[in-house]
């Protein structure tokens, strides 16, 4: 079987998360809260300069391209009919067992205040379930 993957619908995911986290992490949504929780001040948000946002896009093109083959994959699997219900349901499931999961292990061993690991958990599943909507309603 070759997995069929739409490229545009992947770009325009890896676009979705970097929207999804400018609105997230804006300091009148809860980037306040977060940079706060993190322990950041605003001299070292600046520091990194643009690599934070290069690195983002990266590991963002590449998340959307993991969910658009393994949406493909469970599509061909459960055959249910409806592509766009497979793409969600696909990032719940990849979000719940693989993100959600990993962040939750790292944040308890890091001792990491638990309103930051939510903050964390729920922006990773409002950023698989925009990408999975893009790539549910484009197609491969």
């Amino acid at each position: 079987m070759e997995v069929q993957v739409n490229y545009l619908a992947v770009f325009l995911a890896m676009i979705s998360s970097m929207v999804v986290g400018a609105i997230w992490y804006s300091k009148s949504v809860f980037g306040a809260q977060w940079q706060k929780l993190a322990k950041l001040t605003d001299k070292q948000l600046l520091e990194g300069g643009a690599k934070p946002m290069v690195i983002t896009a990266v590991v963002s093109l590449i998340t959307a391209f993991v969910l658009a083959h393994v949406t493909f994959l469970s599509h061909q699997f459960y055959n249910h009919g409806s592509f766009l219900q497979d793409a969600l349901t696909t990032a719940f499931w990849l979000w719940l067992g693989l993100t959600a999961a990993r962040i939750i292990t790292h944040n308890v061993f890091e001792h990491r205040p638990t309103k930051l690991t939510v903050l964390a958990v729920a922006h990773e599943f409002v950023t698989l379930e925009v990408m999975a909507l893009i790539i549910g309603l484009m197609k491969p």
